[in-house]
């Protein structure tokens, strides 16, 4: 009897990874709802500056001798900067605003120090080479406060030298912080390692809990709003992008406020309901969600309620920067089992080890298969099932069980199932 196949193209890093799935074995693909048509993107930003949520509009906010500072995203996150940066300039010249005045402020957090051609490359040409752009310095921060969680308010002085603090990010579901966006680009941002740290430490106390993917009331989210308002963070400028990476809506304004509506705009395109089935394929949705096991360790997160228990997850993720976290990689050494790694972080937060514990934790609930371009040494320790090929991984489930029901989620950075 002949099999009917279905072909499906997966991203993987900048290229494709291809599965032939027999039909009968295809639960569904699972999509996001994007809208279908666009306005332009630059048509988008306009409008949100034209219009800010709760705040009056930049131009009536700056004068010429406004020192401004605007923190915008590093090269881990997929936020289109270069299209976002001159609609916003071009507000600020509005009110007198000079380009010596203004300073770009790169949120690293905790991440790499980027190279100078991807500064300039996420910046574009015109705004690289006319306006000073530096890189967040965590040794080069002031306490100002601390938050009712207990979080000590250290900010780089660069940021808070200046008037105005606005900052330009991308909102999506966030493991931990509900969503990214809004006041996360000051805590973890452009803050001092004791404050990321102080802040991903009680993650720890709320790791056996519910989910907190998608949700605006985590308690992440609050200890980040508390430090941006502590900061003094006064205006964002968000944007939703889709999985093409083009901007389908964005917002603009007080950076709580502005920020809950472009959440809206994230769950009617993201969250999807699915009833869970037997395996899971999910591909992050390719560079640069799927830089490095650190990034895509969100996608594997994303999938969990899509898969039954006990079943499989086939995560497609190129890595081609490895690990991507040096404490993730020790912990992957040091913790022999999944019980280990999660005992280790119930006991001693170190940041970089939570996405050990967090990996540990779904494959004591499912058989965690990877497809990428980490050893095979290297995908064993951090608890996944090396394969070749998506192809390899699939037949490998279908051998243990021919009757198997799929989901696919081809862009799992962005999307988020949730049981019907």
């Amino acid at each position: 009897m002949t099999t009917n196949l279905k072909k499906i193209l997966l991203a993987f890093g900048n290229s494709v990874s291809e599965l032939n799935i027999p039909e009968k074995n295809l639960s569904s693909i699972i999509l996001p709802s994007e809208p279908e048509e666009k306005d332009y993107e630059a048509l988008l930003i306009k409008k949100a500056l034209e219009n800010p949520v709760k705040s009056r509009r930049l131009s009536e906010i700056v004068n010429p001798d406004s020192k401004i500072s605007i923190i915008v995203s590093d090269v881990t996150r997929p936020t289109p900067t270069a299209k976002i940066l001159p609609p916003l300039l071009e507000e600020l010249y509005l009110g007198g605003a000079k380009d010596e005045n203004i300073t770009i402020v790169f949120a690293l957090g905790l991440h790499r120090q980027q190279t100078e051609e991807e500064c300039r490359k996420l910046l574009g040409n015109d705004v690289s080479r006319n306006i000073r752009f530096v890189q967040h310095d965590r040794n080069r921060c002031v306490h100002i406060g601390e938050t009712s969680f207990g979080t000590p308010v250290e900010v780089f002085e660069d940021v808070l030298n200046t008037d105005l603090i606005i900052s330009i990010g991308t909102v999506e579901f966030h493991y931990y912080a509900g969503y990214g966006g809004g006041g996360k680009s000051i805590l973890p941002g452009v803050s001092s390692e004791k404050s990321v740290l102080s802040f991903h430490s009680h993650y720890s106390k709320l790791f056996e809990g519910d989910p907190l993917l998608g949700r605006a009331d985590s308690p992440a989210r609050k200890d980040i709003e508390e430090a941006a308002g502590i900061a003094g963070l006064r205006f964002i400028l968000n944007v939703v992008v889709n999985s093409k990476k083009e901007i389908v809506a964005a917002v603009a304004g007080d950076f709580i406020q502005a920020h809950r509506e472009a959440a809206g705009y994230v769950d009617s395109m993201y969250k999807v309901k699915v009833e869970p089935a037997d395996a899971v394929i999910v591909s992050c949705g390719g560079f640069p969600k799927d830089i490095n096991l650190y990034q895509a360790t969100k996608a594997l997160e994303n999938a969990v309620p899509a898969v039954k228990a006990g079943g499989s997850i086939v995560l497609v993720a190129e890595c081609a920067e490895g690990i991507g976290n040096q404490v993730y990689e020790c912990w992957n050494r040091e913790c022999r089992s999944p019980d280990d790694a999660i005992e280790r972080f119930k006991n001693f937060f170190e940041f970089g080890g939570h996405k050990s514990a967090i990996v540990a934790k779904a494959a004591k609930q499912f058989k965690l298969y990877i497809v990428s371009k980490l050893s095979e040494d290297e995908s064993i320790k951090a608890f996944f099932i090396p394969a070749k090929s998506v192809q390899e991984a699939l037949e490998t489930i279908l051998a243990e069980n021919p009757e198997a029901k799929v989901h696919i989620i081809p862009d799992g950075g962005w999307t988020l199932p949730v049981r019907k």
